[in-house]
C-alpha cells in the first residue's frame, strides 16, 4: 500500500478513471482486432502492440505527472514546430489508408496534429493567465491568430479535427471569461461560416471537385460522401423485401447500427459480437458500437459515464487550482478528451457523419493513446500541485502535538513550568 501511495500521486479518482479505460480498451480491442489477428502468424500480435502503447502511456503518465505545473509552459514551444511539422506532413509523410498524416523521424512513426493540439491548449492556457500583463483584446487576437493557423493547415487534411480542435480552443476561451460580446460574434461568424462551407460542399458537382488540386480533392470528395449520407440515410436504401442494401458508401454506418441493435440491454458478450468483422474500424473509429454489441446499453452507458466524471472531476481540480494556468490547462486537456469521445460516440450511433476520431484511451492507437496519456499526466500534475490533492498524507504533523523523543522527566519539568508562568500571570 505504501508503494502504491508513493507511485499514484495526484487525484485518486483519476487514476481509478485511467485504470478503467484501460481495461475497456484491453478487452475490446483484443475483441475487435480480430480482422488484423488473421493476417498474423500469430494471433496475440495486434493486441500485443496496443497493449505495449498502453504500458508506454501508463510510464509516461508516471513520469510526467511528478513534474511541477510551471514546467509545461514550456510545451508551447511545440506549438512553431508542429506547425512546420504540419506543413511538411503533404511531402514527407508516409500514405496510409489514403492520408499523409503520418510521419517517420528516427524511426518513430506519429501524427503531428496530435502534437499540434497538445501544444495549441498549452498555448491558449497560458495566454490566459496572462491577463494581469496584457489586455484582453491583445490575448483574444493571439489565441485567435495562433489557432487559425494551426487549425487551418490541419483543415486541408482532416476537417473534424480542425473543428475540433478550434472548439476546445473557444470553450477555453469563453471559460476563461474573455468579453462575452467578442465570442459570441466569433461564435456566430464560426457558425456561418461552417454552414456555408458544408452547404457549397454538398451542392458542388463531383466533376468540378476533381479538377481540384491532389492534396484538396480527395478530402472534399470523402467529405462530400459523408454530407450525402447523412442527407440520405441507409433507411432510404432498402429494397422491395424490405431488405436494407448494404452498398460501399453506407457499409459502416449499417453495420454499426446493426451492432447497437444487436447489443440489447447487457450485450453478447466480449468476443461474441459479429460486426466486428465486418467494420473496416471496428477497433478504432466505431470501436463504440462495438462495446454496446458485445457490452449491451449498459456497458455504453457506463462508458460515456466515465469520460463524464473525469470531465466532473476536471471541474473540481480547477476550481481549487489558484493559479490561473494550470486552471485553465487542466480544463483544456479534460475538454480535449471528453469532446473527442463525445465525437466518437455520435458517429457510431449515427448522430453525426464520420469524423474519423478515436475514442481516447480506448480505441487501438499509437500516437493518439500516448498523447492522451500525456494529458492524463498533466491532469494529475495538476490536481497534486496546483490543487493540492492526493499528498494529503505526506503532509507535516500539526506543530502543537507533543513529540514523542523527550523523556518523561523533561515533559513534567516542562508542565510544571507552565502551571507556574500561568499563576503568576492569573496573580498580576
Amino acid at each position: 500500500m505504501d508503494l502504491a501511495s508513493k507511485l499514484f500521486k495526484g487525484d485518486r479518482v483519476i487514476w481509478i478513471l485511467f485504470m478503467f479505460f484501460c481495461l475497456v480498451s484491453l478487452v475490446e480491442v483484443f475483441s475487435a482486432t480480430s480482422t488484423l489477428a488473421y493476417k498474423h502468424a500469430n494471433h496475440w500480435v495486434p493486441i500485443a502492440r496496443h497493449a505495449s502503447f498502453l504500458v508506454g502511456g501508463f510510464v509516461l503518465i508516471l513520469v510526467i505527472h511528478n513534474f511541477p505545473c510551471k514546467v509545461f509552459s514550456l510545451l508551447v514551444l511545440l506549438l512553431p514546430v508542429s506547425i512546420v511539422l504540419l506543413l511538411l506532413a503533404p511531402y514527407i509523410g508516409e500514405d496510409i489508408n489514403g492520408t499523409t498524416r503520418w510521419i517517420r523521424l528516427f524511426g518513430i512513426q506519429f501524427q503531428p496534429s496530435e502534437l499540434a493540439k497538445l501544444s495549441l491548449i498549452v498555448f491558449t492556457a497560458f495566454m490566459l493567465s496572462l491577463r494581469n500583463r496584457y489586455t484582453d483584446k491583445q490575448i483574444y487576437k493571439t489565441i485567435l491568430i495562433a489557432a487559425g493557423i494551426t487549425c487551418g493547415i490541419i483543415f486541408g487534411d482532416n476537417i473534424s479535427t480542425a473543428v475540433m480542435l478550434f472548439g476546445v480552443c473557444y470553450l477555453m476561451m469563453f471559460i476563461g471569461q474573455l468579453p462575452l460580446k467578442r465570442m459570441l460574434r466569433l461564435g456566430a461568424i464560426l457558425f456561418v461560416g461552417l454552414v456555408v462551407f458544408l452547404v457549397l460542399l454538398y451542392i458542388t458537382p463531383v466533376e468540378h471537385i476533381r479538377k481540384m488540386p491532389d492534396w484538396l480533392r480527395g478530402r472534399l470528395l470523402t467529405g462530400k460522401g459523408r454530407i450525402e449520407r447523412t442527407v440520405h440515410p441507409a433507411e432510404e436504401l432498402v429494397d422491395a423485401n424490405g431488405v436494407v442494401k448494404i452498398t460501399d458508401d453506407h457499409r459502416q454506418e449499417i453495420h454499426a447500427k446493426i451492432a447497437i441493435a444487436r447489443g440489447g440491454v447487457i450485450g453478447r458478450m466480449p468476443g461474441h459480437g459479429q460486426q466486428r468483422d465486418f467494420l473496416p474500424q471496428a477497433y478504432s473509429d466505431f470501436i463504440y458500437a462495438i462495446i454496446i454489441e458485445e457490452l449491451g446499453f449498459a456497458g455504453g452507458i457506463v462508458v460515456l459515464l466515465l469520460y463524464l466524471t473525469l470531465l466532473f472531476r476536471v471541474g473540481i481540480i480547477a476550481r481549487r487550482c489558484e493559479k490561473p494556468f494550470p486552471r485553465f490547462l487542466v480544463l483544456g486537456c479534460g475538454l480535449m478528451i471528453v469532446v473527442q469521445a463525445l465525437a466518437n460516440m455520435a458517429v457510431a450511433v449515427d448522430l453525426i457523419p464520420v469524423t474519423g476520431q478515436p475514442l481516447p484511451l480506448i480505441s487501438r492507437g499509437g500516437t493518439s493513446t500516448l498523447i492522451t496519456c500525456v494529458y492524463f499526466g498533466i491532469i494529475l500534475s495538476i490536481s497534486r500541485f496546483g490543487a493540492g490533492m492526493g499528498d494529503e498524507e505526506d503532509e507535516p504533523e500539526e506543530d502543537n502535538v507533543l513529540h514523542t523523543d523527550m523523556n518523561e522527566q523533561e515533559i513534567e519539568s516542562v508542565l510544571a513550568s507552565i502551571e507556574v508562568e500561568t499563576l503568576e500571570e492569573a496573580n498580576v
